[in-house]
């Protein structure tokens, strides 16, 4: 037992000094755990900002004039006056998001009781705009037209009180969610890459036929893959958390870390062996790619931390549940965002176990089979 820890343990520094020897991926550690998860939380803007809009007065009102300057930044550019036969050759374009029109008389119509419509024409090309923008204008303009008919500033009392309590997360802030998820995506990403590179860089360099001939067994050069692969990621995940989340984006983290890392940990010896079963079948390193991409995709789009995944089919939640990242989100969500302890998160701890435990199985059996193959 103790020989077999030591060349476990030798042979994942080998591992680590051959790391050290590619800039290449270094430099993708560094960028994906520093500036892709400070760009992942700050790339989606939270509010409506500076959207474009152009309106057709058709009417020329006090109204009219009264709806286009309660459209003002920073939701909305300065309005753009423009005649009815320069819409569509304007959304044509794409100079507009949003082009609105009055119609002649709406006022006078307003006035007389009738229902006269206003025409809003959007973009839906520019998805996060155009779906929170039409909403603001909407409100914008029913309260224009509301207080304008009703001749005063509405400021009625509502019957119902509605309290909000945002729980988690006071102020409604985007970022705080985003950058934890990054962090989350990018633990499962480079596991998968960095145990996968390594058993090609092996093959590509020669040096797994002088592994073969040393007195080590595959399963040693798989956990020394493991250990020294998800070292790497776990250290590039605490930098990240703790520089860039809790230190530039300021995310305040609710749960222990400690606790996070060790989930983390069950996840990253899951998709190490992922990552080393698909290096199996692939031949080189454009092949690993290409896989990779097949895995990694699903396992960020349906795991849950993209999107919500009770919206998700039931078969499709069934299928996930295999899957390492579907728990690791979930474990990673209630410890970071709600505070949750061992007493909440046990069930993922158990999940990732089994799951890691399959994985690693599978991938020694076929990591065994490429061997015998190539002696």
């Amino acid at each position: 037992m103790r020989q077999f820890l030591s060349n476990t343990w030798r042979l994942g520094i080998k591992e680590l000094w051959s790391l050290r020897r590619d800039p290449t991926m270094l430099v993708l550690i560094a960028f994906v755990f520093t500036l892709g998860v400070y760009t992942g939380a700050t790339a989606m803007p939270e509010t409506l900002n500076k959207a474009s809009i152009a309106i057709v007065d058709e009417d020329q009102s006090p109204l009219s004039q009264r709806i286009v300057a309660a459209l003002y930044p920073p939701q909305f550019s300065k309005p753009q006056m423009i005649a009815w036969s320069q819409m569509d050759r304007g959304m044509d374009a794409g100079l507009y998001t949003f082009v609105m029109v009055i119609p002649r008389n709406f006022q006078r119509d307003l006035l007389a009781g009738r229902s006269p419509r206003i025409q809003l024409n959007v973009d839906a090309t520019r998805m996060s705009q155009a779906f929170m923008g039409s909403g603001y204008v909407q409100q914008i303009v029913m309260g224009e037209v509301g207080e304008f008919a009703q001749r005063y500033r509405d400021s009625a009392v509502p019957p119902v009180d509605l309290a909000l309590r945002a729980r988690f997360n006071p102020a409604l802030q985007l970022s705080w969610f985003g950058s934890l998820v990054e962090v989350i995506d990018y633990i499962t990403m480079l596991s998968i890459i960095l145990a996968g590179a390594a058993l090609i860089r092996e093959r590509e360099h020669g040096t797994i036929e002088h592994l073969l001939v040393m007195p080590v067994t595959p399963a040693q050069i798989m956990l020394a893959k493991v250990w020294s692969m998800g070292l790497v990621v776990l250290l590039a995940c605490w930098v990240s958390i703790t520089f860039v989340v809790r230190g530039l984006l300021h995310v305040p983290v609710a749960g222990s870390l400690t606790l996070f890392f060790a989930g983390a940990a069950l996840c990253v010896f899951a998709t190490t062996a992922m990552g080393i079963f698909i290096a199996t079948l692939a031949r080189n390193m454009p092949q690993f790619g290409m896989l990779m991409i097949l895995i990694i995709l699903p396992l960020q789009m349906l795991s849950g931390g993209s999107s919500p995944r009770e919206s998700m089919p039931e078969l499709v939640q069934n299928i996930m549940l295999v899957a390492p990242t579907t728990h690791f989100v979930k474990l990673g969500q209630a410890i970071l965002f709600r505070g949750a302890g061992l007493d909440v998160v046990w069930p993922q701890f158990v999940a990732l176990l089994l799951i890691g435990g399959v994985l690693f199985a599978l991938s020694l059996q076929r990591f065994r089979k490429t061997i015998a193959q190539m002696a």
